[in-house]
């Protein structure tokens, strides 16, 4: 026992002696500690957008401090949070908040014994209960516009097509923004169909194979598939019929878009519109024909519109959550807005109900 004890002695005085890590050293731990980050977010299957965000707001907070972020303690926290951020987003300081706990999770798990052998410090999160930034990213309320409103839009866009100087782009956008109502496509999901990813020998209407729906909490791709509901499918053959083949004449090409771009690719075929186009296409149209929206009608407004109209149709939230691609139902049902007169007719109902049974105690 004496032995040991004397053999631990000593390597506890060799570990006190050890000298400090110099600058370049800490330099280069501080890089390879945030590539060591980036490859262990990504082995848990979070997106590369979902990866880079997060580094770009430890790079942020990395900038103010001016120092390796290891080093953040509460009161550094609450000052970058509370002053620096003060007049930030509620989302922009949520973001940064996400972003640093996780962070500093991996510091604990993975590196705390070589920070404190380098540095002396004991690796402490310095967002607590006290100074975690409440609230929500998608916080935002977008009320969209009524039927007759939609309905309006795609009548005014409709008639400019016979007229228009690009009949086929204005089509292509006219048929996207069509899709985004009748089924709630996001715009992302829209650019990446394929002519392939639509089946028509599926279900009643036909399907939409949507292989790039987006994940939750940042997870990749989640595939679904889309019944062609609501007047889709009719909208999908006239483009198809129509349109399509003034942008190529190979409807069998493998990986063909079903909504192509203006711009060749090498070989001479269309490429893949992007959404800059789709939602530049909408915002020109809205001001056109429904000028009260204006910027307001965006692509995701017309998803809350989709989500809304199915809802008055009598679909129920576990239908639009499977139409929408929704993980939680949650979700779905802030997208649902009651446009009608709906809760005011419960609500009449519920008192004429009351007034039926006080009159019975009456009698």
């Amino acid at each position: 026992m004496r032995g040991l004890g004397s053999a631990l002695a000593v390597v506890r005085d060799l570990r006190d002696v050890r000298p400090p890590a110099t600058a370049e050293e800490l330099e280069q731990f501080e890089t390879d500690v945030l590539a060591g980050f980036v490859l262990a977010r990504a082995s848990a299957g979070l997106a590369d957008g979902t990866i880079r965000g997060d580094v770009g707001h430890l790079e942020q907070m990395r900038s103010w401090f001016g120092r390796p972020l290891w080093e953040m303690e509460p009161p550094d926290a609450d000052t970058y949070f509370g002053k620096v951020l003060r007049a930030s987003p509620s989302g922009t300081r949520l973001g940064r908040s996400q972003a640093l706990t996780p962070y500093f999770l991996f510091l604990e798990l993975r590196h705390k014994v070589e920070i404190h052998r380098m540095t002396g410090r004991v690796i402490e999160c310095p967002i607590d209960e006290m100074n975690r930034p409440h609230g929500s990213k998608d916080a935002a309320l977008r009320i969209p516009p009524s039927e007759p409103e939609v309905k309006a839009l795609f009548t005014g866009w409709g008639g400019e097509l016979a007229t228009c100087r690009k009949f086929a782009p204005t089509a292509r956008n006219y048929t996207a923004s069509k899709l985004m109502s009748q089924v709630g496509l996001r715009v992302s999901e829209a650019c990446k169909l394929d002519l392939a990813d639509i089946k028509w020998d599926l279900g009643r209407f036909g399907k939409l194979h949507v292989r790039h729906g987006k994940g939750a909490r940042g997870s990749g791709p989640r595939e679904r598939m889309v019944p062609l509901i609501n007047g889709a499918d009719r909208t999908l053959r006239w483009f198809i019929e129509d349109v399509w083949g003034q942008f190529d004449d190979d409807h069998t090409r493998p990986g063909a878009p079903l909504f192509p771009s203006e711009r060749r690719s090498a070989d001479g075929s269309s490429g893949r519109v992007g959404d800059d186009a789709l939602r530049g296409g909408l915002k020109a149209a809205a001001l056109a024909h429904l000028p009260g929206w204006g910027d307001k009608l965006t692509p995701h407004v017309l998803r809350h519109f989709c989500a809304s109209e199915l809802y008055l149709g009598g679909l129920d939230l576990i239908a639009i959550q499977e139409v929408l691609g929704h993980s939680w139902i949650a979700t779905t049902m802030r997208y649902v807005h009651v446009q009608q007169t709906r809760v005011e007719d419960a609500w009449v109902a519920g008192q004429q109900r009351a007034a039926k049974r006080l009159e019975g105690l009456l009698r």
